[in-house]
């Protein structure tokens, strides 16, 4: 049976919620400087998206057109907004089972890696305490392609010392998995199956996951 040597995550929705954090920010700058109003179902086409982009679906979402400078500037000030959240952050925001299997992880001889796009991967890390569970670490400042562009996993591979057949993807996002697929790499959905209905495997959270368990769900072929 194949074995995987190295596991990439998410950031957002995989190891810490802070899509609630997107979404208030977001709505915020819709509301106070676009003049409409987003939902959260509108919401869940952004996860695992860049901000750049994530901006111009809701400009598009509203109809809105915006000149560079003023799209730069409401960019930033939505992360100004959003960073001003995260900063509460504290350990406690890890999300159910995280810290659990990363130790199992490592005691199994499997690499850690991160690829996310969010620029504040750091930070967020270093606020929950886990910043040095990872032997790499992709995000938004070291990629040029948002998901579903593969960039960031292949990245992530290839900072880890193995090849993509070897990766296991967990993502809670549609883009996300789709980049995990392009990049050539086997996926876990975080969430609902309805809406990860291209993930390999589909799970709620990592509460109680075993590594034997998902070793023989993705590679018992």
């Amino acid at each position: 049976m194949a074995q995987p040597k190295a596991f990439l995550f998410d950031l957002d929705g995989v190891i810490v919620d802070t899509a609630h954090f997107h979404y208030q920010a977001w709505r915020r700058l819709a509301n106070e400087k676009l003049g409409f109003d987003i939902s959260e179902e509108f919401n869940e086409s952004l996860k695992g998206v860049s901000r750049t982009e994530s901006l111009e679906r809701i400009l598009a979402h509203g109809n809105v057109t915006l000149d560079a400078a003023t799209k730069d500037a409401y960019a930033t000030l939505k992360n100004d907004w959003y960073t001003e959240l995260i900063h509460k952050m504290v350990p406690d925001d890890i999300l159910p089972g995280v810290s659990e299997f990363l130790e199992k992880t490592r005691l199994a001889g499997i690499k850690i890696g991160l690829g996310s796009v969010s620029k504040n991967a750091i930070p967020i890390l270093e606020r929950i305490g886990i910043l040095n569970a990872f032997d790499t670490i992709i995000d938004g400042t070291k990629i040029t392609k948002g998901k579903p562009d593969p960039e960031v996993f292949l990245k992530g591979a290839e900072a880890l010392g193995v090849v993509p057949e070897e990766c296991v993807v967990f993502e809670d996002a549609v883009a996300g998995i789709e980049a995990a697929h392009r990049a050539g790499m086997k996926t876990v959905g975080i969430g609902l199956p309805s809406i990860l209905t291209k993930a390999d495997v589909v799970l709620a959270n990592l509460n109680n996951l075993q590594i034997a368990e998902l070793q023989n769900s993705l590679f018992s072929e």
